[in-house]
């Protein structure tokens, strides 16, 4: 696209914003990052830079009510189109596009998209490092690492991009089209920003949207997907039927065997879905099996999603901080053959954890529960399993020491976000893991 001389608005002055804009001066626009925080809260340094680089910043209360014409604005993934930041550009009637579509847009290198409720993160790297391994040129990005915009500005030559992308990004998208789309699974999330279950699957859906019969979709064989044009290769490690199965606890691709779980450095059925969604894509791609597999074999986790952190008196405490949802809740829980101490609960998003309440029954001899939900939870759950309401993560850390038995597993699984008592899950996860290792040996 040429953006020469045009006026264009960066919506969120965010990682993803500020790639955007960056990418735009580059392009020859003249850009505005407009935020709704003050400036004290993006900081002087982002503020500075942005500004010798010849983009204009305005903050607060000005960006909201700024009424100067654009050709474009560029949204970034962080701010909900209902603030009144991004209504007032829709009213003006400015062409409003997502950050992921300006950068596609601008980029001739072919992109793997990995979406889904659960467990994009840990796909993206797994499908970067296998590729790489096999010496295909890519970088692991998108809604992790490098925002796409950061990584089209930087030019570098690649085979493919691998994103992992939100349902955030898809919203305001055009023309983005990815040459392999992955669809993980869809649990209810985010119902803070959308109006129910239906607009958030919608958003999600968006992934297939420009795909064409020469390209692929690598798709969760439970979930039940409308009509689309690419090429389909299905995957389930709970039902039969899928392209890609479990059978005795190795994953098979039709009748040739792929991979066994238990040799990587993953835990649960849900990772062994992650694993199959990667070697799905390296099918697509024309990889073999042998080609695929050691470096799925040698990757590990990053921190927060069912970390282990110790062993204390044969008590496992284990982080699953990133676990924001239910469906991530049920899938640490169901991974534990181990009777749980759970230790949930966080910012309320929204939806409700009666249907957890038998599966948590039968799994936890006692939950421990912190921040807004914890009354509600406990409220859901206290008839299948004793809860006790905490006001803070060290006091539910010592609860959980204290009552747990040699041969269980204290679980950090809050089952929801961390933005009412902590600034991100790996700050909350973080936190765990050194009040853990702070524990002692019972004397």
């Amino acid at each position: 696209m040429n953006y020469q001389g045009q006026d264009i608005a960066v919506l969120g002055a965010g990682r993803s914003g500020e790639a955007a804009a960056i990418l735009l001066i580059a392009l020859g626009a003249r850009v505005t990052v407009l935020d709704s925080a003050a400036a004290q809260s993006l900081g002087a340094d982002k503020i500075e830079k942005l500004n010798g680089m010849g983009v204009n910043v305005i903050t607060g209360t000005a960006a909201e009510n700024h009424t100067a014409r654009f050709d474009l604005a560029i949204l970034s993934p962080g701010i909900d189109p209902k603030t009144v930041l991004v209504r007032n550009f829709l009213a003006l009637g400015v062409p409003v596009i997502a950050e992921i579509e300006l950068a596609y847009q601008n980029s001739p290198t072919p992109v793997i998209g990995i979406t889904g409720t659960n467990g994009k993160t840990t796909t993206t790297e797994l499908v970067a490092a296998m590729l790489t391994s096999v010496g295909t040129s890519t970088v692991a990005g998108g809604n992790i690492g490098k925002p796409y915009s950061e990584i089209v500005a930087q030019g570098q030559p690649m085979d493919v991009i691998t994103l992992e992308v939100s349902s955030f990004q898809l919203e305001r998208i055009e023309k983005f089209r990815p040459a392999i789309s992955v669809w993980l699974n869809l649990t209810p999330d985010h119902l803070d920003r959308y109006a129910d279950e239906t607009e958030y699957r919608n958003a999600k859906l968006r992934i297939f949207e420009n795909q064409t019969c020469d390209d692929w979709a690598v798709v969760n064989f439970r979930d039940h997907l409308p009509d689309i044009a690419p090429k389909r290769m299905t995957f389930s490690a709970y039902e039969h039927g899928a392209d890609i199965h479990l059978q005795d606890e190795i994953i098979y691709h039709k009748n040739e065997p792929l991979l066994d779980p238990r040799e990587t450095h993953l835990r649960g059925r849900h990772n062994a879905e992650n694993l199959m969604a990667a070697l799905g894509i390296g099918l697509a791609r024309g990889l073999t099996a042998a080609q695929m597999t050691p470096a799925l074999r040698a990757y590990r986790p990053q921190p927060h999603r069912c970390e282990v952190i110790r062993e204390l008196d044969r008590v496992l405490y284990i982080n699953d901080s990133k676990a924001t949802n239910l469906d991530a809740l049920e899938k640490a829980l169901i991974s534990e053959s181990r009777p749980v101490i759970l230790i949930a609960g966080g910012k309320d998003k929204g939806f409700a954890f009666d249907s957890l309440a038998e599966l948590v029954g039968q799994h936890a001899r006692w939950v421990v529960l912190i921040g807004e939900m914890a009354a509600r939870i406990a409220d859901a759950w206290r008839e299948h399993v004793p809860c006790e309401e905490t006001n803070s993560l060290p006091e539910a850390v010592n609860i959980a020491w204290s009552i747990a038995r040699p041969g269980e597993v204290v679980l950090f699984s809050p089952g929801t976000s961390s933005f009412d008592m902590f600034k991100s899950y790996a700050d909350r996860g973080d936190q765990f893991r050194t009040l853990v290792q702070a524990l002692r040996p019972a004397s």
